[in-house]
């Protein structure tokens, strides 16, 4: 197995502990590009729903000047009054917000989702490489308790460079 930007182990040259040192790494490595994984196909399925809401609110029943409940938290929420139907408040992040219209908001919400899928798919490609990897060194772990059977060569790719 060869991936880009990595260099490849015979797996003959290591001892069984060192073996042991790497899946190690490769454990913790697959642990830490798991949890991204993971935050990342949240963090769509949040820009997901803001796509809705921000389409959603279309609404003929949204009205200038109109009392309406703003959520604070899922759970929570205070009074208000709407002061454009046209206009919504963006989280473009770190706290900062930016005025935009029903158009722009969805287009930004679009592109966000578009570009975290992207991403996705990228540390994918990579989580699927590293439990490959996983799969051969445990293979050589075994295979060194056995000295009959041939040992194979994997490809260590340091993708942790990229996150």
């Amino acid at each position: 197995m060869a991936s880009e930007g990595g260099e490849t182990v015979n797996l003959d040259t290591l001892s069984a502990q060192q073996l042991t040192q790497v899946k190690q790494q490769l454990d913790q490595e697959l642990e830490h590009l798991t949890s991204s994984f993971a935050q990342l196909q949240s963090a769509q399925s949040k820009f997901r729903d803001c796509l809705r809401c921000v389409q959603g609110g279309k609404s003929p029943a949204l009205q200038e000047n109109k009392p309406i409940l703003v959520p604070l938290t899922n759970s929570l929420y205070v009074s208000g009054t709407l002061s454009s139907a046209s206009h919504v408040l963006v989280d473009v992040g770190t706290g900062f917000y930016v005025e935009k219209n029903i158009k722009s908001a969805a287009e930004f919400y679009e592109n966000k989702m578009t570009e975290v899928g992207g991403n996705i798919k990228e540390l994918e490609v990579i989580v699927q490489g590293k439990t490959n990897n996983v799969r051969v060194i445990e293979q050589g772990t075994y295979t060194s308790y056995n000295p009959l059977t041939p040992r194979a060569t994997f490809a260590w790719a340091n993708s942790m460079s990229s996150n």
